[in-house]
């Protein structure tokens, strides 16, 4: 899973390779990590983002949850989930039970990818493709590893790609507990979890937001759940 720290020293084939595997420390705990995601050049988005937006909240978190990518107001500022997405999951997960304080925060791709509307200053979102979502993967895998939740929740279709290949679909497979991929699992450790639900900035946009908003409600409760009796 890691590399030595000095590995991208000697990564000849640079951003070309979409992989963040040689940026990757040896060992160490998530402020190891986030301090070497900041000089990840696995892929070519680090050349126009601002900053590597890596996860943040508790390392004993019970539920990671995982976006697909930051965005203008996450890039500008280094932390995931903030601006109107942000406020609704943090009431969203309220209401679902969830205390957004216990809980981890991150991304699938750490870099905003974006494109510059007319004029060239407003930078509007762009999905990343799947071979950024390749590279990047690495330390959503090193993330996952060291905090070793019970639960994580994919918040839109391609953090659910991310966590469980390209065949995820969330309006097929939304607000269902289903098994995380984990290599290095246990075999007397317990099941752990994917549960999978809208995107919060796909409930802004809904034409009928009010359903939008009780339908991430639903899904998030169900990952509460999970929690229950463990």
């Amino acid at each position: 899973m890691s590399r030595s720290g000095n590995a991208h020293k000697d990564h000849e084939s640079g951003p070309a390779a979409y992989d963040a595997t040689p940026y990757l420390p040896e060992r160490g705990g998530l402020p190891t990590y986030r301090q070497a995601a900041a000089d990840c050049r696995g892929c070519p988005l680090f050349e126009k983002a601002t900053r590597t937006v890596f996860g943040q909240g508790t390392s004993s978190a019970r539920i990671v949850l995982v976006r697909e990518q930051p965005g203008d107001q996450e890039d500008r500022r280094g932390e995931p989930f903030v601006g109107p997405a942000g406020r609704l999951l943090d009431k969203a997960l309220g209401e679902a039970g969830i205390d957004r304080d216990t809980t981890y925060v991150t991304n699938a791709v750490k870099h905003f990818k974006f494109t510059l509307a007319e004029g060239g200053k407003r930078r509007i979102h762009k999905a990343p493709d799947l071979r950024e979502l390749s590279a990047c993967r690495p330390w959503l895998q090193a993330e996952l590893h060291l905090i070793r939740p019970d639960v994580v929740v994919a918040l839109g279709a391609t953090a659910g790609k991310a966590l469980l290949g390209r065949s995820f679909r969330v309006t097929r497979d939304r607000g269902t507990l289903i098994p995380l991929p984990d290599e290095d699992r246990r075999d007397e450790e317990a099941e752990r979890w994917v549960v999978a639900t809208l995107h919060p900035s796909a409930v802004l946009r809904s034409d009928d937001r009010e359903a939008a908003y009780a339908g991430l409600v639903a899904d998030l409760e169900v990952a509460a759940r999970a929690l229950e009796g463990r």
